[in-house]
């Protein structure tokens, strides 16, 4: 690399006809002054925190390891995070008390949603009075959010309004959404991958249909628009710089090009899976697996570029009917979790869970093989994987699943079965986890403490 003693600015865009594409981090970012410095002094690379959400609980005897520390086997719902085990901590003992009735009667999936990132049990309310507490992911979002484009981002797999009767009295908005700004404001999650690529990449108009149509079928690229300037930044690159910027470019290409042709399934109603009954945005691919891909596709890309260092995501929601054709469950997800104890229905949940990691595991190898400064993405983030329940059938809100994945720059050591006391509240590890974003609140939600071993035993 041949080191000037300039530097390019972090903030620096491509721009082009309403085009904004935000850099990743290039060597020519750091000034050449530190560069001289011992390598323990350059730290060029923030915080990420992620919150990915699974619905209706998890078949633990699947999930819960038999050992705790570094020994454990890998459980079947655990096997396809194998190639990342030094970077994954299976944490159990965590609960959710406000999750449970107190009183309030039936309603376990709402509360489930609503306690998963906030620790609060919400209000039963179907209408405008909703009442939760603030989330995790917008504590952090409100103490780091002035550094990057977008505070925060919501995005979902699964499409829910925010308002009616969702769960035994319940809004929808607790089951719908796992991110609060304030006790009264939830956050609507995007489920639609083209309206999070325009939000990152473009100045925010959406097109209608006939002119995504049109534009799909000619192929046309946002880095049409930005090639003037993306060829005049080559030129002032080194080489090992002009190499991560082919990369990066062409995995928005990548990007673009699937959402494109999640556009012309649905434009031309080739989705033949559809419910003619509803009408399915233009962008939202015909398989879950596509879907769930691009979406954790756009949180890297989201991250690499420090367009947010905060994001959440619902794989579902909560007392999601999704079905799983693709993997010979045709049965409503919602349904079968409430198995009672039928082994053909427990089967069919397990299938569930473990495509469902699989496709988390996805994201984490995207995230493990994406450079980041010193290191990669995956090394300067916490990831949290989990469920507000665990056993779906009986509506358990303790022992959940979780896994924390990620090297926390350099404050998480992975590779370990973590147990802590039950009744451990989830609260204190999103506590712990804001200590090392350097956010500090003293409290959140129901936490009593902070949880400790993140970084060993």
């Amino acid at each position: 690399m041949i080191i000037s003693k300039k530097s390019l600015s972090r903030r620096t865009l491509l721009r082009g006809l309403g085009t904004a594409i935000a850099l990743p981090i290039l060597d020519s970012m750091t000034p050449a002054s530190l560069w001289a410095a011992p390598a323990k002094t350059v730290s060029t690379s923030p915080m990420r925190l992620s919150f990915v959400y699974v619905p209706n609980g998890i078949i633990m005897k699947d999930w819960t390891p038999a050992t705790a520390g570094a020994s454990f086997e890998l459980t079947p719902v655990l096997k396809p995070f194998a190639a990342y085990r030094d970077k994954m901590l299976v944490l159990t003992g965590l609960a959710h008390k406000n999750g449970r009735a107190l009183g309030d009667g039936p309603g376990d999936h709402a509360r489930a949603g609503a306690t998963f990132l906030t620790g609060v049990h919400p209000k039963k309310t179907e209408g405008a009075d909703i009442k939760n507490g603030v989330s995790v992911d917008q504590v952090a979002a409100q103490a780091l959010g002035h550094l990057t484009r977008f505070p925060s981002l919501e995005l979902t797999l699964e499409g829910g309004g925010m308002v009616g009767n969702c769960d035994s009295g319940y809004s929808c908005a607790y089951s719908n959404t796992v991110s609060w700004r304030n006790e009264n404001s939830p956050l609507a999650a995007e489920v639609n991958p083209r309206a999070v690529f325009e939000r990152l990449f473009g100045d925010g108009e959406f097109y209608d249909r006939d002119t995504r149509l049109k534009m799909s079928r000619q192929d046309r690229s946002i880095l049409d628009f930005v090639r003037e300037d993306t060829s005049s930044l080559q030129r002032e690159l080194g080489k090992s710089d002009q190499r991560k910027l082919d990369e990066y470019l062409y995995s928005i290409r990548e990007i673009e090009r699937r959402i494109q042709t999640a556009e012309k399934q649905t434009l031309e109603g080739k989705d033949e899976n559809r419910n003619p009954q509803i009408a399915k945005p233009a962008g939202i691919p015909v398989t879950f697996e596509e879907h769930a891909k691009l979406m954790y596709d756009l949180q890297v890309v989201a991250f690499q570029t420090d367009s947010t260092r905060v994001i959440s995501c619902m794989v579902g929601r909560e007392g999601s009917n999704r079905t799983y054709r693709s993997i010979g469950v045709p049965e409503a997800h919602h349904g079968l979790s409430h198995h009672l104890n039928n082994p053909e229905k427990i089967e069919k949940i397990a299938k569930i869970n473990v495509l469902h990691a699989e496709l988390f595991a996805y994201f984490i190898g995207k995230m493990a093989s994406t450079p980041d400064g010193d290191g990669t993405l995956l090394d300067h983030s916490m990831i949290v994987y989990g469920s507000g329940l665990s056993d779906g059938n009986q509506h358990l809100h303790h022992d959940l699943p979780v896994a924390l994945f990620g090297g926390g720059n350099g404050t998480v050591k992975g590779g370990r079965h973590v147990k802590y006391k039950s009744e451990t509240p989830m609260t204190n590890l999103f506590l712990s986890m804001l200590d090392r974003a350097g956010v500090k609140p003293e409290t959140l939600g129901d936490s009593d403490g902070r949880v400790e071993h993140l970084t060993d035993l």
